[in-house]
């Protein structure tokens, strides 16, 4: 019986301006935001192979975010769950995704240094 490996990528500390917020200031003026994924995938001979072609290439994770965080959305959850969608488009050998969305100082009076969301899907 085939041994059944997973192994996970983690891009943490992603740094982004975009305009997501329920209030019309936030979408046009704009917020500073951090996202963290964690991404579970299949080894298969990614390893034994030594071939980044078969691995799920954290470069192009990078730009898979980079794009879903310049659609403008009015709550970070959706902004969370399109990034996890994304990136299981992008790479469907994934078993599971975790993504965490910050907003840092949120237009909430200076009281909150930041809140975030944090989303999972297995596959």
């Amino acid at each position: 019986m085939a041994e059944h490996k997973t192994y996970k990528i983690d891009l943490e500390g992603m740094d982004f301006r975009a305009f997501h917020g329920c209030y019309d200031l936030e979408q046009r003026t704009g917020s500073h935001f951090s996202v963290d994924v964690r991404i579970e995938t299949e080894l298969g001979d990614v390893a034994e192979s030594d071939d980044v072609t078969r691995a799920v290439n954290y470069l192009t994770c990078y730009e898979v975010v980079r794009e879903q965080m310049a659609i403008t959305q009015h709550t970070i959850e959706r902004v969370a769950q399109n990034i996890i969608r994304a990136l299981h488009a992008r790479f469907p050998q994934t078993v599971g995704i975790e993504c965490r969305v910050t907003k840092l100082a949120p237009p909430l009076g200076g009281k909150v240094a930041r809140v975030s969301v944090t989303l999972c899907e297995e596959y």
